[in-house]
Formats: structure tokens, C-alpha cells, sequence
């Protein structure tokens, strides 16, 4: 259920140009920005990007996901 919140008319315009742009609605957008900051906060040693990515790449789901290997075990070509 939402629940009606009072913001700062500059934040609401700042969530109404980037929720257009990555196609959310404002209310999407406050509580994806509100997302990254909890999840920044509970794990402060990692850099905000890598969260704000983690979030997104959650959210696609595993389906266009690119596995990740790393470099020392990539396969040997023959």
C-alpha cells in the first residue's frame, strides 16, 4: 500500500526528469534512490555504483545475465 510523503519540491522535479528518463514513475524512482542508499549504508565498504548496478541487475533477473569468470580461470583455448 503507498503512503502519501511530503518531499522537497527539488527532489520531486530532480525523480520526475530521471524516473522519464530510465522509465519509472516518480514514486519508482524516490524508492529506487532510496534502495541504493539503504543498501549503501548497510555495506558502506562497497562504492555506490557497484550497489546502484547490483540493484538493476537484480531487478532483470538471471534470464540476460552474463556470467562472470574470473580472469585467472578462464578457459584455455587449445
Amino acid at each position: 500500500m503507498g503512503m502519501p510523503v511530503r518531499i522537497d519540491e527539488l527532489l520531486y522535479a530532480d525523480a520526475k526528469s530521471h524516473a522519464e528518463a530510465e522509465c519509472r514513475t516518480i514514486a519508482g524512482q524516490i524508492e529506487f534512490w532510496a534502495k541504493i542508499g539503504k543498501a549503501a549504508l548497510d555495506n558502506p565498504d562497497l562504492p555506490v555504483d557497484f550497489v546502484r548496478e547490483l540493484l538493476i541487475v537484480r531487478a532483470e533477473g538471471r534470464k540476460d545475465a552474463t556470467p562472470f569468470v574470473p580472469e585467472g580461470r578462464r578457459a584455455k583455448r587449445g
